[in-house]
């Protein structure tokens, strides 16, 4: 069976690590890929958005099935075209896409079915937004560009001069391009941060382990926002009882809803969930999934990947027995100095043996280029180190044992991730 997972990052790396463990044995191909994808896969040069290039190799290369994994060509309808195609696939259609896609899609479902989250307001002119900022002095205020923004286009502004800042900014700038011509102005919640990632079939949903990400540069949730520094499973905020509120007032909700809509989603829901004073809240949905959530969840899954895919694709979720283990993950992403903001490529990586491994820990590779047998840093997240362990402390010291064996120019990672998660587990 030939397999095409559409993608080139760490997420992708994950998945593809996964599916490589099916009883199904599939050849893997993975488009663009990267350094470190081209040992588990075969690399093929066709960029994420480029979707008719990804068609017709598909087409020309008898692929069997194919996984969208980021949300850029999930949102251009990458998954329509190739079951147009009739090349069977998992992900979302572009239409249910859409609950990524638009904030204010997203935003306006959760009015309309009553599914908690914070309150909002919506705006296209940036002045009657500044007015509403000037008028409700609340803060901290959250500010989200309503489209795609590479999981950055979210201003959490202390200040009033902030807001009007991160306004301009998104609306007249254009930093975030027309994903800022409208945007969503939100009240802020306060409570832990849960990740919740979900595989559905329009029919059935199955959550995954819960998890907890780190998305400040620095320690301590300092600096700015980024795509993600480090993760760990199960996040202990999340309770069983915790759970079941969800699964009934949130994740079933969502799903019904879509249907609802007339826009079926099958794939991975991403719940990105504040736990507040007055119950479980959704912050974001993501129609994909997580990175650098995928690195700790996947591992810890028993099933085979590869069949829970086509059990969504076939509207059969229900038939599948979806395992994960006991234990936890955890999995600390190495950037290069400066990211998110302005970085360096091309540092030559010491630590990784030929296959971009080491023994103990399993390496994603999010950024590398493998040039003479030498990885080298190709993007803002490099690496990202992952372990699993009986417990939470075994899981991150195995990982941080990993990333003190690995070295390259200017390299830069947390060294908290999980802190906060140790000091809230009882167990």
């Amino acid at each position: 069976m030939n397999v095409l997972v559409v993608g080139g990052g760490g997420r992708e790396h994950a998945i593809i690590k996964k599916l490589k463990e099916s009883k199904k044995q599939p050849t893997i191909f993975a488009a663009p890929g990267n350094g470190g994808i081209a040992a588990d896969a075969v690399c093929v040069p066709v960029k994420a958005t480029d979707i008719d290039g990804m068609v017709a190799y598909a087409k020309e290369n008898a692929i069997d099935f194919c996984v969208v994994a980021p949300d850029d060509p999930l949102v251009l309808g990458m998954v329509d075209a190739m079951e147009a195609a009739g090349i069977r696939c998992f992900g979302p259609n572009k239409n249910a896409a859409i609950l990524e896609g638009s904030k204010v899609f997203s935003k306006d479902l959760m009015k309309k079915y009553k599914i908690p989250t914070a309150e909002y307001e919506v705006f296209t002119d940036p002045n009657e937004a500044i007015r509403y900022i000037e008028e409700s002095n609340t803060f901290p205020a959250v500010i989200k560009a309503d489209g795609l923004a590479l999981g950055k286009g979210v201003i959490i502004a202390e200040t009033k001069e902030q807001a009007i800042d991160g306004i301009r900014s998104i609306m007249e700038d254009k930093i975030f391009g027309k994903s800022g011509n409208q945007i969503v102005i939100e009240e802020f919640l306060t409570g832990p941060e849960v990740s919740v990632l979900s595989f559905t079939d329009s029919h059935t949903l199955v959550p995954m382990v819960s998890s907890m990400d780190h998305k400040r540069a620095l320690d301590n949730n300092k600096g700015l926002n980024t795509g993600g520094m480090g993760t760990i499973a199960p996040n202990p905020y999340y309770t069983k009882e915790v759970a079941e509120e969800c699964m009934n007032t949130i994740f079933l909700p969502t799903m019904n809803a879509m249907n609802a809509e007339g826009r079926p989603f099958k794939g991975v829901i991403y719940f990105g969930l504040m736990l507040t004073p007055k119950g479980p809240k959704v912050i974001e949905y993501n129609c994909r999934f997580g990175d650098p959530e995928t690195q700790v969840v996947l591992p810890l899954l028993e099933s085979d990947l590869l069949e829970i895919f086509e059990a969504c694709a076939d509207e059969r979720l229900a038939d599948v027995d979806v395992k994960f283990k006991d234990g936890a993950a955890a999995c600390v992403m190495i950037a290069s100095g400066g990211y998110p903001v302005k970085y360096e490529s091309g540092k030559a990586i010491s630590g990784l043996d030929e296959n971009g491994q080491m023994a103990g820990a399993v390496v994603y590779h999010s950024g590398t280029k493998l040039e003479n047998g030498t990885f080298y840093t190709a993007g803002g997240r490099v690496l990202g180190i992952s372990a699993c362990g009986d417990t939470l402390k075994e899981a991150l010291n195995t990982s941080y044992d990993a990333v003190s064996r690995i070295s390259f120019e200017k390299m830069h990672y947390r060294t908290d991730i999980g802190a906060a998660a140790l000091a809230a587990d009882k167990h």
